[in-house]
């Protein structure tokens, strides 16, 4: 689950490169809500066996995949649900179990905005969002915002140091921002 840690300490998702490029993660659907993406959390529930097992609650990793009972291993980035089920359940019968129906249940995707933007929290992921509008979701920035320094750490921990002045001026892209993404804007030292 996410943390409330106002503190905004390392909650992160994945890519590339600082200084406001367009640095992506490998899930590159453009974060649609029905494609499964780095970093989503996910429970499965596996029914129709013998004997009932508790729902499994798994995050996508960096790499794109998930791990379940059996120590079975599923690409689960740039796929739906159903076709993810589907491919759950062909892994599993008839190899472990006769009979078996899989069912993913997404988990509430959200992001944190903190620092020096006007209503700092936990935003909900809700599609595809660039960090210019998630702070702006947050109210925008406040007169004390250093806007050339702003930090978006992914759930890899990986860090990006956004100039977000020159991202407005047009002179960079807009970067992309993803479910477990923590953008922190801080305070300028004058």
């Amino acid at each position: 689950m996410f943390s409330s840690d106002p503190k905004f300490e390392a909650v992160a998702a994945k890519t590339g490169s600082a200084g406001g490029s367009t640095g992506a993660p490998a899930s590159t659907n453009g974060g649609s809500l029905d494609i499964i993406n780095i970093g989503d959390p996910l429970t499965i529930v596996f029914s129709d066996l013998v004997v009932p097992l508790q729902p499994f609650e798994v995050r996508v990793n960096e790499n794109g995949t998930i791990t379940l009972i059996e120590n079975q291993t599923f690409t689960a980035a740039g796929k739906t649900r159903a076709q993810l089920e589907k491919e759950i359940r062909v892994g599993y019968v008839p190899k472990y179990y006769v009979k078996m129906t899989v069912t993913i249940k997404p988990q509430e995707r959200s992001f944190w905005v903190g620092g020096e933007v006007r209503s700092p929290g936990r935003v909900t992921y809700s599609g595809p969002i660039t960090i210019l509008k998630a702070i702006q979701t947050a109210g925008d920035f406040t007169d004390f915002a250093a806007k050339k320094r702003v930090k978006l750490t992914h759930l890899d921990g990986k860090t990006e140091t956004i100039n977000c002045i020159r991202i407005q001026d047009g002179k960079a892209p807009d970067v992309q921002v993803y479910p477990g993404d923590t953008i922190r804007v801080p305070r300028t030292i004058l």
